[in-house]
């Protein structure tokens, strides 16, 4: 009922739209993108601007709701609280913003047709203004870990797992698939893929989101996604540069810093972003770390001239959009204050403002900035020609608005959820089968035990659920009994009841360390004789804190049910396992040692 309802509500969006666009577009005839007519009239839209106007364009924000004019009671106040407007409507009337940015926590991802309708709420509220622009509509889709947009959409395995499959044609293939769903329900820009590289397994805030540990490998894929997604007209954003795949600080919570040399950045984080430009990607996301050798001013690198413009800019040739990471993340808050934070933005180079904590404080820090002369009007107009140029590029100003129809023949369609599943079986990596015990003979009984990781956006989860469901399905008899990711001494003598008489034990883990509780549990599972089967639901290195005896082990990479219902499939030999490591497994008494090396991998 649900679903029907929000489709209503998009038709009627849509017929309030065909109304308004019938009264005759608010641009004139357009020049082709990348011309120099289009550019003149991007320049000449810049001059109709206000200082104001201006200063809004450069924002991407948050807003809370399903609906740009009508969110319910609660986003209204939460819109109040934090922006002081009431929707969505009001934020762009107020601030004249250039872009929104869609999370589900902020309930702008219910269904596919409630988002396109919100989408297109939107823009009629970006064309209703004294200068009418379209708005960039963006989201975090990256897939696997980070996904905002969820069922009935396709959701395909995450970054780590398509470097596990290696195969550039299906990372441009998901991103084909990815932006032409995303483009159907009105978000025209992807802040993925994540460019950085996955070096230090001890990395918080990367790890699954990386391709992997093998800077080639890397920028191959980066660069077939880009193409992927700009195939389908959503512009790619590569993050987060100078590169974020060598840290042991989450930037949510504070400041990395990254020790790499001027050569090593050249060789391990240089590749990847390279290889984007190369692809003609349309935005570049920076990263709230420290980078002393590439700036010892201890700046972040989104406030870094050095950088953005010297590296960034001038090195690698990037004339596109470049925006920050979220403004509102402790890294790059600890040295300046919320006012001062987009000025120092944009002269090192910025283009877009994402997010900032307190819209109403670096609207004004940057109108104070302009006002006193530090920052040149004219800075402001280089980089609003940039986002227009994007804008202008990926179709919004001819078709700025999504009909109904669009998503129906769109978003989860029946043969975009089969190559979603085709490609997840390419990555599940069978890291161990010491007794051959894989495949599994169909009919045996399994008990599937361990952790229950809340799924990602739209998942359908727990994963031991998923697994169950899936094993079932293909002709096994299952008992499930979840033990979470800090099981108690009583949960684990349960699951060591439970296995009595089973043929086989399938235990998940995620993010196990050396000693831990889920370590523990495995150890008890082996020590009961049963055949113990180890899968790794996020980080492959789990497989390094276990103690031995287990029977085989397995690396998903992402505990969305694409990949665990293809990890199922390898289980029970419908496919083979095909999947590479793309990291190094480190072992866990000498880090400086490999238990298995970039490339490993077993088959049938």
């Amino acid at each position: 009922m649900q679903h029907r309802t929000s489709r209503r509500s998009l038709l009627t969006t849509t017929a309030a739209v065909a109304a308004i666009t019938a009264l005759g577009s608010p641009f004139p005839a357009q020049a082709s993108p990348g011309t120099a007519a289009s550019d003149r009239r991007l320049r000449a839209i810049i001059a109709r601007m206000s200082v104001e106007e201006k200063i809004g364009q450069l924002f991407v924000m948050r807003v809370y709701g399903h609906s740009a004019t009508a969110p319910d009671r609660a986003d209204i106040d939460a819109n109040l609280r934090e922006l002081g407007v009431r929707d969505a409507a009001e934020l762009i009337a107020k601030y004249h913003v250039g872009g929104i940015i869609y999370f589900t926590w902020a309930h702008n991802t219910r269904d596919p047709h409630q988002i396109a309708g919100l989408s297109n709420g939107i823009q009629a509220a970006g064309l209703a203004q004294r200068v009418p622009l379209p708005l960039l509509i963006a989201t975090d889709q990256e897939h696997g870990a980070v996904c905002r947009v969820g069922k009935p959409a396709t959701l395909f395995p995450g970054a780590m797992a398509m470097g596990a499959g290696g195969s550039t044609g299906d990372a441009r293939t998901l991103g084909r698939i990815s932006g032409a769903e995303l483009a159907a329900i009105g978000i025209r820009q992807d802040y993925s893929p994540d460019a950085d590289v996955n070096i230090n397994p001890a990395n918080p805030v990367i790890g699954v989101r990386s391709f992997g540990a093998d800077p080639a490998a890397v920028a191959r894929m980066v660069a077939a996604e880009v193409r992927g997604y700009q195939d389908s007209s959503v512009a790619a954003t590569a993050k987060h540069f100078p590169g974020h795949g060598d840290t042991s600080v989450d930037s949510h919570t504070g400041i990395p810093v990254i020790t790499h040399t001027r050569e090593q950045w050249e060789q391990l984080d240089a590749p990847p972003f390279r290889a984007a430009i190369d692809a003609g990607i349309d935005a570049i996301m920076t990263a709230h770390i420290q980078f002393p050798a590439l700036d010892p001013s201890n700046d972040p690198a989104t406030l870094s001239h050095p950088i953005l413009t010297g590296i960034l800019r001038e090195q690698l040739g990037f004339d596109g959009v470049v925006i920050t990471d979220s403004l509102g993340m402790q890294g790059v808050r600890d040295k300046y204050g919320d006012d001062r934070v987009p000025v120092l933005a944009l002269k090192a180079g910025v283009d877009q403002l994402l997010d900032p904590p307190k819209l109403d404080v670096a609207f004004n820090g940057l109108r104070a900035a302009v006002t006193s002369g530090e920052l040149p009007e004219s800075r402001l107009d280089e980089s609003i020609l940039r986002i227009l140029r994007l804008k202008d590029r990926r179709g919004l100003f001819t078709r700025p608005y999504v009909t109904a129809r669009g998503v129906d023949r769109t978003v989860g369609t029946r043969a975009h959820l089969a190559a979603a599943a085709s490609i997840a079986e390419r990555t599940t990596t069978l890291l161990a089968n010491p007794r051959g015990l894989l495949p599994l003979p169909r009919g045996q009984h399994l008990l599937i035990v361990g952790a229950d990781p809340e799924s990602p956006s739209g998942t359908t989860g727990p994963p031991t659920s998923v697994l169950s469901s899936a094993l079932a399905e293909l002709g096994f008899r299952t008992t499930v009994l979840p033990t979470g990711t800090l099981p108690s001494p009583a949960q684990i003598e349960a699951a060591v009841a439970a296995a009595s008489g089973q043929d086989a034990v399938i235990v998940g883990t995620y993010n196990a360390g050396a000693g831990g509780a889920q370590s523990k549990l495995v150890a008890a599972l082996v020590a009961t004789g049963v055949p113990v089967i180890h899968l790794a639901l996020r980080n492959p290195y789990d497989i390094a804190h276990l103690a031995p005896g287990y029977a085989a082990s397995l690396a998903t990479y992402c505990w969305t049910d694409v990949e665990l219902r293809a990890a199922a499939r390898v289980l029970a030999g419908r496919v083979g396992p095909r999947g590479r490591l793309p990291v190094a497994v480190p072992r866990a008494d000498d880090p400086t040692q490999d238990l298995y090396p970039i490339g490993h991998g077993l088959s049938y």
